[in-house]
């Protein structure tokens, strides 16, 4: 169930625009992602730090969007969140004991410290490398182009990104899970 609420604001946006315009799109994203927000919090009873961001953002930049008239704040939207998690990520190896994603991964592995901050730095590099192809991607090109490139290149990258970290994760699994396989 999450997953599928975590693309419903994005599917939507790529449907509404193919059907209309990225200012329509743009007003039914904002909407989807209020109702992400509340169906999570509905769901959950709690709301992560990044769903308010991301909420935050999608209101700013998706109003000013509406307001201007001009696509490029929704375009920005994009590349500002990637640089917020590569920044929270990389900002995580200075604060705290543990890295951001020993933090969200540490239950359920065991790494040596030099592992974890090395995955959390590729992290935080990824990130920060989607965000620089956003900028390049709308500023070069269409913006269907780009509507494609948010809606289905950014999720195949991350999808191909984390397919990488799980090859390079599993030398790490204890030979007992490997057995269990």
């Amino acid at each position: 169930m999450k997953p599928l609420l975590e693309f419903f604001p994005i599917v939507l946006f790529f449907a509404v625009y193919k059907l209309y315009d990225i200012f329509i799109a743009t007003g039914v994203v904002i909407v989807a992602t209020l109702i992400q927000v509340l169906i999570h919090w509905w769901i959950y009873r709690r709301v992560e730090t990044m769903q308010w961001v991301t909420l935050a953002l999608i209101l700013v930049m998706g109003g000013a969007t509406i307001y201007l008239q001009d696509e490029q704040f929704i375009k920005w939207k994009l590349t500002i969140i990637e640089c917020l998690f590569g920044s929270a990520f990389l900002l995580s190896q200075f604060f705290g004991k543990k890295t951001f994603i020993e933090r969200m991964m540490g239950a359920n592995l065991e790494l040596p410290a030099n592992v974890w901050k090395g995955l959390n730095l590729s992290w935080a590099l990824f990130f920060f490398a989607v965000g620089g192809l956003n900028l390049y991607v709308m500023d070069h090109y269409s913006t269907d182009d780009w509507v494609s490139f948010k809606t289905f290149g950014v999720p195949g990258m991350m999808l191909g990104f984390v397919a990488i970290q799980v090859v390079f994760l599993y030398r790490f699994l204890p030979a007992d899970q490997e057995n269990k396989k």
